[in-house]
């Protein structure tokens, strides 16, 4: 089960802005520093391309993170697929999850964010019971390696062509109360073609969500938010927040956490600025609530 955050959201960056190098930090160990210089108190640890954390950054990464109150998370390898055609790929996507769990541990954290994959060329039915099993098969792996603790999340995704709708990844959550759904609001946008624009639309999100699962989770879920460019096939490419073409706007979505009293994980990545945009959603929801008291 998810456990309940004594306050509200934390927000924080996908990995390290361009300006990282800028202000000073140079190496992976002082991301948590970096993390709280901008005032925050969320991290996601990038191995999209592999799981490559040494034990002794990780070990520092931890001791850091816990020293400054900063939650850390981990996104998994890109090439996971659940549902390949390919036993091999499969068998191997299991292995990436398994060793994303054991460096978020090492970090002192306990959420895997992965991507589902694609459908392998078959009905996307069977696709995704496919993904089920497997994800079943993962989570029993992870419980024989004292890993039971670890949440995997399942993120939305952002082209048509590949497995990830809300209601699939909702559906994939029901099989374990451990279990917690990754929202990624800008995915969702780009996929329905630009359809989260006011506090309705992402109502109609969290109420999905509160539908589906048990309070805890409707409340505690995790968020990846940018702005991000889409074609009929869904998302091209991440944006910033200074970007007036594209959504989502983030300022409804916050007002429905603050008004709904939602305590989400909230990690920005933005294209760039992840650190300096996820600072801003972090003023703007301070603003707000200081407003409605």
């Amino acid at each position: 089960m998810s456990e309940p955050q004594a306050q509200g959201p934390r927000f924080g960056p996908a990995g390290h802005s361009e300006s990282f190098k800028t202000l000073g930090f140079k190496k992976t160990e002082n991301a948590p520093k970096y993390v709280h210089h901008f005032g925050l108190s969320a991290y996601e640890y990038q191995a999209g391309h592999g799981v490559r954390l040494n034990p002794a950054t990780g070990t520092a990464l931890a001791a850091g993170f816990s020293e400054l109150g900063v939650a850390p998370s981990i996104h998994a390898p890109y090439y996971i697929s659940l549902a390949s055609a390919e036993a091999e790929k499969r068998q191997n996507s299991l292995d990436y999850l398994l060793k994303s769990a054991q460096a978020v541990d090492i970090l002192g954290g306990n959420r895997v964010i992965f991507h589902l994959g694609g459908g392998g060329g078959m009905p996307r039915d069977e696709a995704l019971g496919l993904a089920a099993q497997m994800l079943d098969e993962a989570r029993a792996l992870l419980d024989g390696e004292q890993l039971a603790h670890i949440h995997l999340c399942p993120e939305t995704m952002g082209r048509k062509n590949q497995l990830g709708s809300l209601d699939e990844i909702l559906a994939l959550c029901r099989r374990d109360p451990r279990h917690i759904p990754c929202i990624d609001f800008g995915h969702l946008n780009a996929v329905t073609g630009g359809a989260l624009k006011t506090r309705a639309d992402f109502a109609a999100v969290a109420e999905a969500i509160a539908g589906a699962l048990d309070d805890v989770r409707a409340k505690t879920f995790h968020v990846h938010f940018s702005k991000i460019e889409f074609t009929p096939a869904g998302e091209k490419r991440h944006l910033t927040f200074e970007d007036s073409v594209f959504g989502p706007p983030f300022e409804p979505f916050l007002e429905l956490v603050a008004d709904w009293k939602l305590a989400p994980v909230v990690i920005c990545e933005s294209a760039g600025t992840q650190a300096e945009d996820a600072r801003a959603m972090m003023q703007f929801y301070e603003k707000y609530i200081k407003m409605e008291k």
